[in-house]
């Protein structure tokens, strides 16, 4: 089997900001909904192994199908607001669609799987049409709906699904909006309402079952803060009447009989005990996995529980006495984040995982050497909402990203000491704003400039504390990246804030701490309270979430005013001296290009030309000239003027355009991007049209002298989709043909290489080279994509002496993508397959 020509190298997602999303495996894995789709991470590895693409709305529910032996799971489920259920099934470990199950009229927001006879599932699962239905799905791959229970106007938030103590009996709990727990049997092929348990006074928000030795537990938690423990067990006939005995204290039992075969049992459920530690609703409770000792199952006694308080607490009973008491406490700290939304164990126990309210998994880890001693782990991050643009630094080591989940993020390769492959993550969060990011330019190594939806531009430069991080972590040299950025001057850190938006820089002098005498008393408030919250990282792994909120912020140098609407669209020049910006404009007085000095900010030119949002700029890579395409269906193109001793400042004045007559697209142009020769550039549109103009050079003058006139001069490639994104790879092709990546907006890459020697009749001078499959693919629209300035896969070159390793690294290239569906991939390209 050849090697494929797309290697997916990276995925950047987090978690769906819903309860019950995260569903960890006996086999390591979590599973958890990010967008539209199910992500499967592998904790050990440190990276995303799949990503199953099958729901048309956002997942909200992922459960694995544990089985009783505690073998590996074959099964998934996942439930999500397009109203279906889809059960996935593992072969050859590979994941395919098995069972999609539709019958809900809303949003699916809890789902639980049980095994049944032979290869049966049964699925339960609740919805906000206000039903609970049971399915179950067989091996020949189809589903039926047993039962619907509907609860009138009520919710049910979560469901969980066990078997009766010694039988085969499937036994449904539902926690919901009526504060009570009700509890279903399925006998004689009915759907029976066996009990309601009252006691929490709030909403309730998770169930879970647990068997124990002959009997079930199961652990309820509400918004009350409280967290419940039921037990449920067999009665014999003789135990039924001794309730007539009042001398004893005991328990109130509430009790239900099964018939079964005309076989009829009698159960009994009771209290165990409340958990009070939590300080705010509790969202999630999970017990830990049972395993095998010997040859036998062992169920611990060990309840996780995760609530909007920002803490995950584990409960154990005590030794001797029996008492249920709090063992562990971990949380999050700092940030003006809200709680967790939910909790899962790893299988053997020693870890623990939480998901946030935006969307953040939070993992701790047994310490080794101090006994009861948790430490928070390394583990994925992402965007969570749609990623708008994103940019490699001109070196090719990192990515900065931004997105309408109001952050800009970094990440980059971690190179670790011992193992081959470096696996990326995000290492700083330099901007946490107020308004949605639109678009960002990297002006140099450590400095860039970032529109959201607000008039003005920010400029942010790097830290001290950020360039010392990240040598450690990319295994770089400290001193040489000082030195490339103005070492003497640099801030430690920055901090926000409490209401402001600016990140100010926080200088070594301001982390002296004050002296702290009994006696010494506040000269001011501000004293009391203080401003920094930055504390320097000395980072040797990526940081946790905590510190990504706080303590990796780049300090903003400056601001950039002149714009009438909200930012939409930046770039920058291969000199590093202009950056161009664009805002969103109906109108041709706004739909202006405005320049600015990247030495001193200051406006140098008002380029006007359009009259409807310009979407996207390209400065080319000679930096000699200015693209710009927009709304109106049209592109511009402006030359720099030849520097005079008068204007020593870089002018650009309008070269050519297309007009009404002269546009080729039909739609709005949505990308461009430049041929690395300067010498051709490409449009992509909504009319499904992408396009190559030039030329933009004479051949074989040295001159910089423009062509009187820039036509096609590709035949018009149709790629079936509204082409959202477009980008032309720097490396040429071994036959000196060009590679392009067009971005669709159904979620998929094409790639095409066209050669501009070969005739463009009939279409001979495109070839399709590869395409992302629908494992690779995203699942909505691509907005973003951005070749890696040279070649090679960034976190692997550089570390190669051989000839031949050198050889074969350079053959490949990486392409990084921005979506629409939370996610930032990347892609490594291997030119040799084309």
């Amino acid at each position: 089997m050849e090697a494929p020509v797309i290697e997916t190298c990276h995925v950047a997602c987090c978690a769906n900001r819903t309860p019950n999303v995260v569903s960890w495996s006996r086999g390591g894995i979590i599973a958890y909904g990010t967008c539209n789709s199910v992500a499967l991470y592998d904790p050990q590895e440190r990276s995303v192994i799949a990503v199953l693409n099958g729901h048309t709305g956002r997942v909200n529910a992922v459960q694995w199908v544990h089985s009783e032996d505690c073998a590996l799971e074959s099964h998934l489920v996942s439930g999500g607001s397009d109203n279906q259920l889809i059960l996935w099934e593992v072969q050859n470990e590979k994941f395919s669609q098995s069972v999609v199950c539709k019958g809900h009229t809303g949003p699916i927001n809890a789902v639980d799987a049980i095994y049944m006879e032979g290869s049966e599932i049964l699925v339960a699962s609740s919805a906000s049409d206000s039903t609970v239905r049971l399915w179950l799905c067989s091996g020949n791959k189809k589903a039926e709906c047993l039962h619907i229970t509907s609860f009138d106007s009520g919710f049910m938030m979560d469901v969980s699904l066990s078997l009766l103590p010694g039988s085969r009996v499937p036994i449904l709990a539902c926690g919901g909006d009526d504060s009570r727990v009700h509890l279903y049997i399925q006998s004689n092929g009915q759907l029976q309402k066996a009990l309601s348990l009252q006691g929490h006074e709030d909403w309730i928000r998770g169930v879970a079952w647990a068997s124990i030795g002959g009997e079930l537990l199961l652990a309820s938690c509400s918004q009350d803060c409280l967290i419940r423990v039921w037990r449920l067990c067999a009665k014999s006939g003789t135990d039924t009447h001794a309730e007539d005995d009042h001398t004893i204290i005991k328990m109130k039992e509430d009790v239900f009989e099964v018939k079964e075969r005309d076989i009829s049992s009698v159960f009994a459920v009771s209290l165990e005990t409340v958990l009070a530690g939590h300080e705010n609703w509790v969202y999630g409770v999970h017990w830990q996995p049972p395993f095998y000792k010997g040859d036998k199952l062992q169920q611990p006694l060990s309840l996780l529980s995760a609530s909007m308080d920002k803490t995950m607490i584990l409960w154990a009973p005590e030794e001797g006495s029996g008492v249920w008491v709090e063992q562990v406490r971990v949380g999050e700290v700092g940030g003006n984040t809200l709680g967790f939304y939910g909790c899962q164990m790893s299988p053997d126990g020693s870890m623990i995982l939480a998901h946030a309210f935006h969307g953040a998994l939070h993992l701790w880890s047994k310490d080794q050497e101090k006994e009861g001693d948790w430490r928070p782990g390394v583990v994925i991050s992402g965007h969570f909402s749609a990623v708008q643009d994103l940019s490699w630094d001109p070196e090719g080591e990192f990515i900065i990203s931004v997105g309408s989940d109001q952050t800009t993020r970094l990440f980059t390769p971690w190179r670790k000491q011992d193992v081959k492959l470096a696996t990326w993550h995000e290492i700083s969060r330099p901007q946490i704003h107020g308004f949605d990011m639109q678009c960002l330019a990297m002006v140099g190594r450590f400095q860039y400039v970032s529109g959201a939806d607000e008039k003005v531009l920010r400029v942010f430069q790097a830290p001290r504390n950020f360039v010392e991080n990240f040598a450690n972590i990319s295994g770089m040299s400290r001193e040489k990246l000082l030195t490339s950025s103005d070492s003497a001057n640099l801030p430690e850190g920055a901090s926000t804030p409490a209401l402001g938006l600016s990140n100010k820089a926080v200088f070594q002098g301001d982390l002296v701490p004050k002296t702290n005498k009994k006696e010494e008393q506040f000269s001011s408030v501000s004293d009391q309270y203080q401003e920094s919250y930055f504390h320097p990282l000395n980072m040797t792994e990526p940081p946790p979430e905590d510190h990504l909120l706080q303590n990796t912020l780049w300090p903003e140098v400056q601001k950039l005013y002149g714009h009438g609407f909200e930012m939409f669209s930046l770039a920058s020049d291969s000199a590093r001296t202009v950056v161009a910006s664009a805002c969103k404009a109906s109108k041709a007085e706004h739909a202006a290009v405005l320049l600015w000095s990247t030495t001193t900010w200051r406006q140098l030119q008002t380029l006007p030309c359009h009259t409807l949002t310009i979407t996207q700029m390209a400065f080319s890579p000679d930096a000699q000239l200015l693209l710009a395409v927009s709304r109106d269906r049209t592109w511009s193109l402006w030359r720099r003027n030849v520097p005079t001793p008068e204007s020593p400042e870089p002018q650009f004045s309008l070269h050519t355009h297309t007009g009404k007559d002269s546009a080729v697209h039909g739609r709005i142009i949505w990308s461009c991007d430049w041929s690395p020769d300067s010498k051709y550039f490409v449009t992509s549109s909504r009319d499904k049209k992408v396009i190559v103009w030039g030329p933009c050079k004479l051949e074989n003058t040295g001159e910089p002298v423009l062509p009187p006139e820039i036509k096609p001069c590709s035949s018009i490639l149709d790629v079936g989709d509204s082409a959202t994104a477009v980008a032309v790879c720097p490396v040429l092709c071994s036959d000196n043909s060009y590679l392009l990546a067009v971005g669709l907006e159904c979620g998929r890459i094409l790639l095409y290489r066209w050669s501009p020697s070969q005739e463009t009749l009939g279409g001979h001078d495109w070839s399709s080279c590869a395409q992302t499959d629908i494992l690779q693919s995203h699942t909505l629209t691509v907005k973003r994509l951005c070749w890696r300035p040279r070649p090679g896969r960034a976190g692997r070159d550089g570390q190669t002496d051989e000839e031949s390793d050198f050889k074969e690294e350079s053959s490949w290239v990486q392409l990084a993508s921005a979506s629409a569906d939370h996610s930032v991939k990347i892609f490594s390209i291997n030119t040799r397959a084309l």
